[in-house]
């Protein structure tokens, strides 16, 4: 194996793993470098809830027509432990390879080129979509409220793309910030909600879906033990996203030590949020009538001042999801690029250190498959994209585990390779279960990613760089086994 040396020269300098390596000048970097020292561990908490906090106002509560109450919950238990395992894990991969591609470099250090590429993919397809979906619920929202007097909602889809662009084009801090308020505001939604709640809830409430024939059916359990397994895409919309926070890890203070921190942090508040709302809208409402709800803790709350205010502030829960995870494909889609996995240009940054094309042309794509209107179909689209990068990088965690047990990390997963073997053989049940709910999105994904490992194998992979941060930690490791 020929290992790449730092040059001035773009020649083809190595090729191992399938893969041809050059150097790029330092000017390359310069162009491509991100604002340092922007978040410390409560911001990067605080991005870690954003990213989720709008799957408490919305979508969960679309398992109850799959699997009934017992039947999610017994799902969004089962993914709970999935996302926390999965979170110990990349707390201690995010510490000791803290570079902007999160699940791709880690990916990239255990699997090589192809894993790594595999699994930015995967992150990418997951956080381009997601805020499609999103904007789709915006625009909803909007429309219910009156807002503007606007009835036509690829207008807010526009407005809400072109807005958070030019704020994130501001640069990170400001942007993360803003993000930090907004995830405030609707966290305190979620308290009114809960409060005017608890005086509604009645357990018998809870299991009002008359059982069917399915196998294992009860009340508790009304489409049977298979309901089980198709809730599971919408126990995932709990925690979608929240493994996002490693890509913030450029710009940490101390990201060793932040970065975990942050990451574990979120996962308990939102843990705390998920159920908090599963029981209580549910409690109160019932589980039949809020199956098919498009704005179920409004609904829950029946009318009266706190459900106008909780209607008012899940749109700010949306817009905190929404902004948030625009920062997350950005950050993706830089690190891929600037490492020469897609088109370089995309990670050039502007005088604020932000990326700007990184942030617009994903914007752009999302803002059209926002005009099909499909928000549920987005939605499982991003929730299969995101299942296959979670099997990829937990199956990264055991391969570090195993290959360089030596490898500095400042954090250590609780438990090891025995607590990410666990969260794999749940996302890998979770991929499986997306198919059984949609299989049209899934299938639709799967071509988008075929899509994207075919300009990997047909081009890119002839012109990666390799003195790119994310690189450098692979070839790093690949020098010290090669002396070894």
């Amino acid at each position: 194996m020929s290992l790449v040396k730092p040059s001035q020269s773009t020649g083809v300098e190595g090729h191992h793993d399938g893969a041809d390596f050059h150097s790029e000048d330092s000017s390359y970097l310069e162009k491509r470098s991100l604002r340092k020292g922007s978040a410390g561990w409560v911001l990067l908490a605080g991005l870690g809830v954003s990213y989720v906090i709008s799957g408490d106002f919305a979508g969960w509560n679309n398992g109850l027509a799959h699997g009934g109450f017992g039947g999610l919950l017994i799902a969004a238990v089962i993914i709970a432990g999935m996302y926390l395992a999965m979170v110990l894990g990349m707390a201690e991969m995010s510490s000791a390879l803290p570079a902007a591609g999160g699940g791709y470099t880690f990916a990239r250090r255990a699997l090589g080129p192809w894993g790594g590429f595999a699994t930015g993919t995967a992150i990418l397809i997951e956080y381009a979509i997601a805020p499609a979906a999103i904007a789709t619920f915006i625009g909803a929202y909007v429309e219910s409220l009156n807002l503007f007097g606007i009835t036509d909602g690829w207008w807010v889809y526009l407005a809400v793309y072109a807005i958070f662009i030019g704020i994130h084009l501001t640069g990170a801090g400001e942007a993360l910030k803003a993000m930090f308020v907004i995830t405030a505001i609707a966290l305190v939604g979620l308290v009114i909600f809960a409060v005017a709640a608890i005086g509604l809830f009645d357990v018998g409430n809870l299991t009002d879906i008359a059982p069917t024939d399915a196998v294992g059916a009860s009340t508790f359990l009304p489409y049977g033990v298979l309901g089980i397994w198709a809730a599971v895409p919408f126990a995932i919309w709990f925690f979608l996203a929240v493994e996002g926070v490693p890509l913030a890890a450029e710009e940490a203070r101390e990201p060793e030590k932040n970065v975990p921190r942050g990451i574990i942090i979120s996962m308990l508040i939102l843990i705390v949020t998920g159920a908090t709302v599963l029981f209580l809208a549910t409690g109160a409402m019932g589980a039949a009538g809020l199956a098919d709800s498009g704005n179920p803790l409004v609904e829950a709350l029946g009318g009266g001042t706190a459900a106008k205010v909780v209607n008012y502030i899940g749109l700010a829960g949306l817009v905190a999801s929404f902004f948030s995870i625009m920062y997350a494909y950005s950050r993706q889609t830089f690190a891929l690029s600037r490492a020469g996995y897609l088109p370089r240009n995309l990670s050039i940054t502007n005088s604020r250190k932000a990326p700007t094309l990184a942030l617009i042309v994903p914007g752009v794509i999302g803002f059209v498959l926002s005009l099909t209107g499909e928000g549920a179909m987005l939605l499982n689209m991003a929730v299969f994209g995101a299942a296959v990068s979670y099997v990829l990088m937990m199956v990264s965690h055991i391969v570090l585990r195993k290959r360089e047990p030596q490898m500095k990390r400042p954090y250590r997963t609780p438990g090891g390779i025995a607590t990410t073997s666990f969260a794999l053989v749940i996302a890998a049940g979770a991929v499986i279960a997306t198919f059984l709910v949609d299989p049209v999105a899934a299938l639709w994904t799967l071509i988008a990613f075929t899509a994207f490992m075919a300009y990997f194998a047909l081009y890119s992979r002839h012109h990666l760089v390799a003195n790119s941060p994310d690189e450098e930690f692979a070839v790093l490791a690949e020098a010290e086994d090669e002396l070894e």
